[in-house]
């Protein structure tokens, strides 16, 4: 995906960020406990978010007691965030892009991304990640996986047809992967690139998650998410009339969004001028 398409497309939250904060699916206390205690983020840390949206994840981070500081670049989605935080003293909301930001020497203990690192230039992200972060500092990428299992009904395969009727020949519309299939890719930073010898194999957990809705709650997940909202109006919006109405009459009101949560998190390798540490130097 080309540096402007990343842009372009990753503003589209800007503009929903009341329904993003209220239907998009927070990460499990489970995690952030393992995030902790993989890099010791507490109240003497230093955390650097990127990415962090309406701040449903710096919520939790701020609740470890680290200090965190959070970089957006959606004005919406920033001031949203800032508001959702305003109970946390450790927590500061700057608006711009990682690209972009100014650190002003700031280094960092953790940098933790959420839901977000795939809209970060990868030609400058893993690198600039490296550089924010002091020596043995840690890398944690936080997603979401959409997931299916075997014999439960999900409304992919139920709306398949008007998706088509509405939106045709789009190559993203489809059935979610398999959740056991999903958990065999545990190798590695996952579909987020490659950073080189910038940071060492993390370590990689799953947690499963999953949201129930009806019918036109559904329809408001799908318009949060940047599938959808890139479609036009014209054909967003009656795509998912349809698909709410579809639940509604085939599935009993009531459908799940079943994902697994991943917490990939690596340490900083040694940088160039730097005495590498003694597991920078293991094979």
């Amino acid at each position: 995906m080309a540096d402007r398409d990343r842009r372009d497309l990753g503003r589209v939250f800007d503009e929903v960020p009341e329904l993003y904060d209220r239907v998009r699916p927070g990460y499990p206390d489970e995690l952030f406990s393992d995030l902790a205690a993989i890099t010791g983020a507490d109240e003497k840390a230093s955390v650097l978010e990127v990415g962090c949206g309406t701040g449903q994840a710096t919520r939790s981070l701020a609740a470890l007691g680290c200090s965190v500081t959070a970089v957006e670049p959606g004005a919406g989605m920033a001031a949203l965030a800032r508001r959702r935080t305003a109970p946390f003293r450790n927590v500061d909301v700057e608006l711009s892009t990682f690209e972009e930001w100014a650190d002003r020497g700031r280094r960092f203990d953790v940098l933790v991304a959420a839901s977000a690192w795939h809209w970060v230039d990868p030609a400058v992200g893993w690198q600039r990640a490296h550089d924010v972060l002091s020596p043995g500092g840690w890398l944690a990428l936080l997603a979401h996986v959409v997931v299916r299992r075997p014999g439960e009904p999900e409304v992919y395969a139920e709306s398949a047809d008007l998706h088509e009727l509405f939106a045709p020949g789009n190559p993203a519309w489809g059935h979610p992967p398999l959740e056991d299939d999903v958990r065999t890719t545990d190798e590695g930073w996952g579909p987020d690139d490659d950073p080189g010898g910038l940071f060492r194999r993390p370590i990689v957990r799953w947690y499963p998650t999953v949201q129930w809705f009806d019918g036109d709650g559904f329809a408001d997940l799908l318009r949060s998410t940047s599938l959808y909202r890139r479609l036009d109006h014209d054909v967003r919006e009656p795509l998912l009339d349809a698909v709410a109405d579809r639940i509604r009459t085939r599935m009993d009101d009531r459908a799940s969004r079943r994902y697994l949560s991943v917490l990939r998190v690596g340490q900083r390798a040694a940088g160039r001028h730097e005495r590498p540490r003694p597991e920078d130097q293991a094979g």
